[in-house]
């Protein structure tokens, strides 16, 4: 097997887990290349407090990093908590002949509040900054090190010439501390316009460990021969990822997923086979006939996660029916398979996480007072109404109505179909949404069932 490409990460040891080594390492192993480590301070932490931190000394943390570069060929290097002076001019000069890039995260203060760099340190980290191919501070460390205020874009403009005045080749200043819906990053080199790399905000408590796991990362991506712009896009996708991934660890803020890559390709498998069993259950569904629209059905679910088309699995050929009522299920599941239903789907879960799956059915009168029956609690939206300037993305009409449906429910999160009476050339329909395949056959049946009687 080929040897992985080594990262070696500077900074400090986390007891609970979710920040400084132990992030590092896990998102460097997660990322395909070799961890190895310098320690600069042990900490007692958890999910709520640090309760105390004892730092290495200068000297061993210095013969840490001269004795790992001594023998393994490290292809990146990030740094994190440093804690002190000393210990920051140690590390300057055990890299000063460096000839892999650098990544220094500037950690100042815990997710908790605790200060993890002392008052003397501050000055000391900007003798680090000219071996950086990066910083990645977050606005307060921005604040902190351009000795400025940061309330607006063109706040974020000046720190970042002012930043790289301090002799790194790049700056990130993460943005996740505006309130924004979208989070954005900027990216500064100098003599050219800060880039922005935007993500979408995920809301969650469980944010310990970002700016470590972001810069792992970024370094993860250097180290494996990426340019610096694909390396943050990929570092910021993987971090988005492990946010949405995230659980609760402890009564306070927790750490994102770092195993979320390895855990969603076993969740996707679950997923196929269980849509595969859902075609199944369906071609044996009495009555189900009566609910296929002449453009036939399609059945969608989404992982756990889901952010995008390809995190939401339909059936490749859909579901349709003979003259005589017979069910057929058309091709094989497969993510991706379906960007109108991905959509529709990718939408309840904004208003509704517990949303898992959905199912379009044939729009009629009769359906629809069947809907009624049933007490199904519906939600509308008419294309006629959709903006002009609604962009031709597949699925971008249904996206768009999804959205407008829900954003105007009174109790969005309980919903059972939406509804869409169609347009001119578009076939209108009933779309079930369910929280797993169990919850939407049950709807369908019960729908089957008023149609009988």
């Amino acid at each position: 097997m080929n040897s992985l490409p080594c990262v070696l990460t500077i900074a400090g040891s986390d007891s609970g887990g979710g920040a400084g080594i132990q992030a590092d390492l896990k998102t460097i192993s997660m990322l395909g290349c070799y961890g190895a480590s310098a320690i600069t301070a042990i900490t007692a932490q958890n999910t709520v407090t640090v309760s105390g931190i004892e730092p290495v000394t200068p000297e061993f943390v210095a013969l840490q990093i001269e004795t790992v570069c001594a023998d393994i060929n490290v292809k990146a290097a990030k740094t994190g908590m440093l804690f002190s002076a000393s210990i920051i001019k140690s590390v300057a000069t055990a890299l000063a002949g460096k000839s892999f890039p650098l990544v220094v995260d500037p950690v100042c203060v815990a997710t908790s509040g605790a200060r993890l760099l002392k008052e003397d340190a501050v000055e000391a980290m900007k003798r680090l900054f000219p071996l950086a191919d990066l910083i990645t501070p977050n606005i307060p460390e921005a604040e902190l090190f351009a000795d400025m205020e940061i309330k607006t874009r063109e706040d974020v403009f000046k720190a970042i010439e002012i930043l790289l005045e301090t002799g790194p080749k790049a700056v990130l200043i993460k943005g996740g501390h505006f309130d924004s819906v979208a989070a954005t990053d900027w990216l500064g080199i100098k003599g050219q316009k800060p880039i922005p790399f935007m993500q979408q905000r995920v809301k969650t408590k469980n944010t310990h460990g970002t700016g470590c796991t972001l810069s792992a990362a970024i370094a993860s991506g250097l180290a494996k021969g990426q340019n610096l712009v694909t390396a943050i896009l990929g570092a910021q996708k993987y971090l988005n990822l492990a946010l949405r991934a995230g659980f609760n660890l402890g009564e306070g803020g927790g750490p994102p997923n770092h195993l979320a890559p390895m855990l969603i390709t076993g969740m996707k498998e679950s997923v196929l086979s269980d849509l595969h069993e859902c075609g199944l259950r369906l071609t044996k569904m009495d009555g189900l006939y009566k609910l296929i629209p002449e453009s036939r059905m399609n059945v969608a679910a989404a992982l756990p996660c889901a952010s995008e088309i390809d995190d939401v699995a339909a059936f490749t050929g859909r579901i349709g029916c003979t003259r005589k009522g017979e069910i057929i299920v058309g091709g094989s599941p497969a993510f991706g398979a379906s960007a109108h239903m991905a959509k529709v789907v990718l939408c309840a879960r904004k208003h509704n996480p517990e949303i898992n799956c959905a199912v379009g059915i044939k729009y009629d009168d009769q359906i629809l007072a069947a809907v009624a029956k049933c007490g199904f609690v519906e939600a509308w939206f008419d294309l006629a109404d959709k903006p002009d300037n609604l962009n031709r993305e597949i699925g971008s009409h249904l996206e768009w109505g999804t959205c407008e449906a829900l954003a105007h429910h009174d109790d969005v999160t309980k919903v059972d179909v939406v509804c869409d009476p169609g347009d001119i050339g578009v076939e209108p329909f009933v779309r079930i949404l369910g929280k797993d395949f169990q919850d939407l056959e049950e709807k369908l049946k019960r729908l089957i069932g008023f149609l009988k009687n």
